[in-house]
């Protein structure tokens, strides 16, 4: 079991496209060990797999980055669970979390944006999102520990592993 911690967000939009973007929002998504069901990446090369089975991003960053200029919207930039509330920072390699009462993530790390997002970003700017340019402002892979479904509106909670 786990116990919680202090950050707790909700889940705003479910993100999901046979490959490439935009992911388009769904209401509700069962999770697997490999991501959504009903979604697939284009590049499986670089995307999906166990350490990448999730993508997450901020809605109060896309808010941000809407008020800088930019195009983007939930799902635009691939992500899979767009959540809002959360102090993006907390939302680090290694942290855990729990969306709506069944599905556990553990994050992995942040994510490398490339050209095919560039059209979220005014002049194409995708780097706008890099790790190492913006820390903070990145989307980031997560792997799943329990599967099950979450749904738009899911609470999702900062969780830690009871020590055995």
């Amino acid at each position: 079991m786990a116990s919680e911690l202090a950050g707790k967000g909700t889940v705003v939009s479910l993100n999901v496209s046979q490959g490439g973007v935009p992911k388009l929002p769904v209401a509700e998504a069962q999770v697997t060990r490999l991501g959504m069901e009903g979604d697939r990446q284009a590049n499986p090369n670089v995307h999906g797999g166990p350490e990448r089975a999730l993508c997450l991003f901020s809605a109060d960053l896309i808010a941000a980055l809407q008020a800088e200029g930019h195009p983007i919207a939930p799902g635009t930039t691939g992500e899979n669970v767009t959540i809002a509330g959360l102090d993006w920072a907390e939302v680090a390699p290694g942290t855990r979390w729990r969306l709506g009462g069944e599905v556990e993530i553990e994050i992995t790390q942040p994510t490398t944006p490339c050209k095919t997002i560039a059209a979220s970003f005014a002049g194409g700017d995708f780097n706008r999102i890099h790790h190492a340019r913006f820390p903070g402002w990145s989307r980031v892979y997560a792997r799943v520990l329990r599967e099950g479904v979450v749904r738009t509106g899911d609470p999702v909670t900062r969780v830690e592993a009871e020590r055995g």
